[in-house]
């Protein structure tokens, strides 16, 4: 989503000699200002015009310090004109400002090094044997391009490595590099901000260095990576989003990013970051709120107050440090661009952002017109009626009580926002999207513990109407003293608990099963106790937590496939993308950018694929548990999905194999069993064969690689799991026969070679990924062997005999109806399926055609091969059959085994069309 920044309110609607008192003494303390700002202000302030200035005033004798002072000015007093005539919105205040910044900090440290180099020679890490520079690291809004018209520059001074200076001649006295770098750190800030008679160019706070005031003025980046991984706090987190390098060699400000990155943004979803900063936000408003209540006049903080622009650029960061580890565009510094970036994500609706952004600039163009008045630093409305009129005309409204009302309306809109992120939940505030289970938890909490008796807990689920409530009882109190819990840290024990006594009253209300499903939530529980993010998700978002419950009622393999991956938790958040139908293409494209942002790293690639295929399993698995799904449906999803990663594998595995010949392989992979005949499931596995057709002497050898590779990205086991586990049984000669294979050798066995069951699996063959033009020549070859004429008798025989093969295989001994392997079930109709298609092809080419095997069987009947009416009635038993498989599945059932009873009908017609056509 796109919005500019254009100004909330008309320009000022008087002079800007009246308006803003710097302007005025400026402008006339010297009679050549006036013309100067007019010049300036019809150019676009840059680099390239601060230095021609800076320039000019050097060569008329002014010192560096001098003249960047009146560079400062004139900029400060340009973009005053041009905002208050309404020649300039915000972002080009923000960004001039950031741009002199910027430019005053590089040209300054080049004259102090130039100096500090002259007196003591160059600073060489002790390491490398390279000179060294400083970095010097803008924060908070100069760091997010966002600074404003009066603010201080908070900076960082950091250097690669320790050593000494290395001197060139006897006056030189040689410093460490420390010492170097700290003296160097003195200078620049004089230059900065000591307050000459051309005033100052910048104050500089240093407070959020390591150790804060306390902490040397510079250091190593040993140093700073040892202070972060020690002692970095959660607020540090925060304001380290913001480091942006405005100087230093591009090489050692990538190893200082590598060193902050994994401080700031974790690997995991950090929900914790909610907490963090709820707390931090309200230690700055219980600080706003003493200083007002000592100093009432100075209510009206627009920075810091109630709505203000602290609690925007909150919403914007707990984002970021949520989900910033895990996708690289959430790592902008801008405020404004990560909004923009939430509402494209979908994880802020684009009308919160919308409103969100209006607010931010109304603020932030107030906080500057603050700031005119006297080119202070203050962010609060001026005490005096006349200075507040002032104010408001600057704008554009023309009386205090309207800027007031607009100050509040907007204020109102950021409160609202930030309380709909940032309300405590566990204390018993709600949001809309909460249920009314957690406020009776709440007042439960105090009554269950690992303190209390099992009699008492007993008594206390009997009262909830649970089922087994002994049993219940013993579970709980069996997880609560476990010594995994016991050494858990007091804050994530105390919220574990706390989320099972919000559990309880869930669970009596969505199941009656409750016995199971406490069971099944103690063991999630556990298994994501140590990770407090987790927990703080939970606790955070209650309605998160009753769909957890939900899921784990309804289906064992849910509660284990959650336990296994809890990243998914974060999928459970937002019913617009849970509930949305996908959209495969547009998932490819994301797949696609997803891994283009870890070029190079094949872990993080791997991971990629596997959390963005288990995001789009819940997804289906959420709609699925409620109904919204037919088998058939979610076959045909699960399937898509397959074919979009498996495409996305190989290109990314081409990319970057060395040494290929061509940009594009002249490859594809063939999708056999489940999934090439789109009826795939949750855990199955996935049978393929590999085609190329590629004349180069390097193809074979590249196409076994990429066919190698791609079949380890599939079934390694990374963190996030595996992808799929991969058969390649159905090659050409099977076990013995090569990786991959050429178009013309694959048609030259199926033709020749071949053994009928491989035929039989070539019914359910068909394209999957890979080079289209292959694919497409696949089918004819496909087509052509199936519609082969065949010797009726050696067909039924041999077809008869794999089928005795396979009942033979995996025989029965329960007393329960195999859905899958006994006679009369899934194998049966399929094999049925099969022989009527290598039978009847010849004659009936539309055979071929991959609709499935309820489709065929209507089919035949339409054709007149079999009764009509048998024939959809054996389709209706295959549906009936995986729909019940399903059902197992979802239990998490190894084999899926019914009473015989519950399906006889089914049995009894597939049985007669088995008689009908075998005999």
């Amino acid at each position: 989503m796109q919005q500019s920044d254009a100004q909330t309110a008309n320009h000022m609607s008087l002079p800007i000699l009246d308006a803003s008192r710097f302007y005025t003494r400026w402008i006339n303390a010297d009679s050549s200002r006036a013309q100067k700002v007019a010049e300036v202000a019809k150019l676009s302030l840059n680099p390239d015009v601060f230095a021609r200035v800076l320039q000019n005033e050097t060569d008329s004798g002014a010192t560096l310090p001098a003249a960047m002072r009146r560079l400062r000015n004139l900029v400060i007093a340009t973009l005053i004109r041009r905002d208050l005539n309404g020649d300039a919105n915000l972002n080009e205040v923000v960004s001039t400002m950031t741009a002199f910044a910027d430019f005053a900090v590089q040209h300054q440290l080049a004259a102090t090094m130039q100096e500090m180099i002259a007196l003591h020679g160059t600073p060489i890490g002790e390491e490398s044997g390279q000179p060294q520079e400083m970095i010097v690291l803008g924060m908070g809004k100069l760091g997010g391009a966002e600074l404003n018209v009066s603010s201080d520059i908070d900076l960082i001074f950091v250097y690669p490595e320790d050593g000494e200076t290395q001197t060139t001649t006897p006056e030189q006295r040689s410093l460490s590099n420390h010492e170097f770098f700290v003296r160097t750190g003195k200078k620049l800030i004089a230059a900065l901000a000591e307050i000459t008679a051309d005033g100052f160019v910048f104050r500089v706070d240093m407070a959020l260095r390591p150790n804060g005031n306390s902490g040397p003025l510079a250091a190593s980046f040993g140093m700073v990576e040892d202070y972060l991984i020690v002692q970095g706090r959660e607020w540090e987190r925060y304001a380290w989003v913001k480091a942006r390098a405005l100087t230093g060699k591009p090489e050692d400000i990538a190893v200082l990013e590598n060193i902050i990155r994994p401080f700031v943004y974790r690997r995991y979803l950090d929900y914790g970051s909610i907490d963090a900063i709820r707390n931090m936000h309200a230690q700055i408003r219980a600080e706003v709120t003493r200083q007002e209540a000592r100093h009432p006049e100075r209510s009206h903080n627009v920075k810091l107050g109630r709505g203000g622009i602290r609690e925007i650029e909150f919403l914007a960061q707990v984002f970021q440090l949520i989900r910033g580890g895990r996708d690289a565009a959430l790592r902008d510094r801008s405020t404004r661009k990560t909004l923009r970036i939430l509402a494209d994500k979908q994880l802020l609706k684009p009308e919160i952002v919308a409103e969100l952004l209006h607010a931010y600039t109304f603020l932030r163009d107030l906080e500057h017109r603050l700031q005119y008045l006297e080119d202070a630093q203050t962010h609060t409305l001026p005490v005096n009626d006349a200075d507040r009129l002032t104010i408001a005309q600057m704008m554009g409204y023309s009386d205090i009580a309207t800027l007031l009302s607009e100050l509040e309306k907007q204020r109102v809109i950021v409160a609202r926002h930030f309380d709909e992120m940032f309300n405590d939940k566990q204390n018993g505030q709600k949001n809309e999207q909460q249920s009314d289970a957690p406020n009776v938890a709440a007042e439960l909490a105090v009554v269950l513990s690992s303190a209390d008796s099992e009699d008492a807990i007993t008594q206390f689920l009997t009262q909830l109407g649970f089922d087994e409530a002994a049993d219940s009882a013993r579970r709980l109190l069996s997880t609560w003293r476990s010594p995994r819990l016991q050494t858990l840290p007091e804050a994530s024990r105390n919220k574990l608990v706390a989320l099972v006594n919000t559990s309880l009253p869930i669970i009596a209300k969505v199941t009656d099963k409750h016995s199971v499903t406490l069971s099944r939530l103690l063991d999630f529980l556990e298994a994501i106790a140590r990770r407090a993010a987790y927990l703080a998700l939970l606790t955070e978002y209650p309605h998160a937590l009753e769909r957890v419950i939900r899921m784990i009622a309804a289906s064992n393999w849910a509660a284990m496939y959650l336990t296994r991956h809890p990243l998914l938790l974060d999928e459970l958040l937002d019913d617009r993308t849970l509930k949305a139908a996908p959209d495969w293409d547009a998932f490819a494209r994301d797949v696609r950018q997803r891994l283009e942002e870890s070029p190079g790293d094949t872990e993080r690639q791997m991971d990629i694929l596997r959390e963005m295929h288990h995001a789009q399993l819940i997804r289906l698995l959420a709609q699925d548990l409620v109904g919204d799904l037919s088998v058939e449906k979610l076959a045909d999803h699960l399937s898509a999905l397959a074919d979009k990663l498996v495409s996305e594998t190989i290109h990314a595995i081409w990319m970057m194999l060395p040494n290929r010949h061509r940009d594009e392989p002249r490859f594809a992979v063939i999708a056999y069993g489940k999934l090439g005949g789109k009826e795939l499931g949750y855990a199955s596995d996935l049978d393929v064969i590999f085609l190329y057709d590629d004349d180069n002497q390097d193809a074979p050898g590249m196409y076994a690689k990429l066919a190698q590779r791609f079949i380890t990205w599939m079934t390694a086991h990374t963190p996030a799991g595996i992808l799929f586990d991969v058969d390649i049984a159905l090659r050409p000669d099977g076990a013995s026969g090569l990786l991959v294979s050429t178009v013309a050798s694959f048609e030259k066995y199926q033709s020749t070679s071949a053994w009928l069951w491989e035929h039989q699996a070539l019914t359910r063959a068909r394209y999957c990924a890979g080079d289209a033009d292959i694919g497409a020549r696949f089918e004819v070859i496909r087509e052509n062997v199936l519609r082969q004429e065949r010797d009726p008798v050696r067909l039924k025989e041999e077809v008869l005999a794999m089928r005795k093969k396979l009942y033979d295989a995996y025989p029965n001994k329960s007393t329960e109806f195999d859905l899958k392997q006994d006679a009369g079930g899934m194998i049966d109709i399929e094999f049925i399926v099969q022989y009527m298609v290598l039978r009847y092809a010849s004659q009936h080419p539309q055979l071929t055609g991959d609709i499935g095997n309820i489709a065929l069987l209507k089919l035949f009947g339409e054709l007149g091969l079999i009764d009509k009416e048998l024939g959809v009635r054996v389709g209706d038993a295959y549906r009936t059959f995986r729909k019940l498989q399903h059902q197992s599945r979802l239990q998490g059932l190894e084999r899926a085994r019914i009473s015989k009873d519950k399906v006889a009908e089914e049995i009894k017609a597939v049985a007669r069309l088995w008689q009908t056509l075998f005999g």
